[in-house]
């Protein structure tokens, strides 16, 4: 007779599953108009997505379930939900227009996903093509958190945003370009990597001088410009 047994997957898996639940969760709360509240269960979900790559790695348990699990929460909670929020809380007054806009991001994370799977050799990986969906679906969360007023919604100012954010962060999922994994704090890195002390620099001033949503929004709008001006760099560097 066989016996149940436990294996240290079941531990990353655990992660993997309440970041699906709470995309899920976030795309009811946006559902029902709590659209800070499906903006921090985004933020929540990301949260979660990193310590399963975390405890995959302590527990040495990766496997290729995992990763497909990975990607399905994924889908779900930086896919369908940031699209959602987006659609509900402002775009839903454009109809199908709106409709078809907003899914952009669930599109092109899917796309995006797809591709890494099919590309993936091992499990630790030091940069990414494109930009990681996980990335543009806590940019737009923290859009929302940042600029979202539960009376009046988005200013003018700021939902003349919304569109171009999301045409961008579509196109940069589905790119070419280099973006790298989240950095390890160790000297070595420190030193091959000399940007990420300005990364950190630039995040603890963010804190000091702004709310926290502000600051984390306009670290990922970093994070995300930097990866295309140093695409750009290389493209130019390769010609001279």
């Amino acid at each position: 007779m066989n016996r149940f047994r436990i294996t240290p997957s079941v531990i990353p898996n655990l992660f993997t599953a309440m970041n699906m639940f709470s995309g899920f969760l976030s795309i009811v709360s946006a559902s029902q108009g709590k659209f800070i509240y499906a903006a921090w269960l985004i933020i929540v979900a990301g949260v979660f997505d990193a310590l399963d790559g975390a405890m995959a790695r302590l527990t040495k348990s990766s496997s290729e379930l995992g990763v497909e699990l990975d990607s399905l929460s994924d889908i779900i909670s930086f896919g369908a939900a940031p699209s959602f929020l987006l659609y509900k809380s402002y775009l839903y007054q454009y109809e199908a227009i709106g409709i078809i806009i907003s899914s952009l991001i669930m599109l092109a994370g899917g796309f995006r996903l797809a591709r890494f799977n099919i590309q993936l050799i091992g499990f630790d990986k030091t940069f990414f093509r494109g930009l990681p969906i996980p990335s543009s679906a806590i940019t737009v969360a923290a859009f929302c958190l940042a600029f979202y007023n539960k009376e009046a919604g988005y200013s003018r100012t700021t939902a003349d945003i919304i569109i171009p954010m999301i045409l961008l962060l579509s196109f940069l999922m589905i790119s070419r370009i280099k973006y790298d994994t989240i950095p390890k704090l160790r000297l070595k890195e420190l030193k091959e990597n000399p940007y990420v002390i300005l990364l950190l620099v630039l995040a603890v001033c963010l804190l000091i001088f702004y709310p926290f949503a502000q600051a984390l929004f306009f670290m990922f709008v970093f994070i995300t410009v930097f990866g295309i001006f140093r695409h750009i760099f290389y493209l130019i560097k390769k010609k001279f």
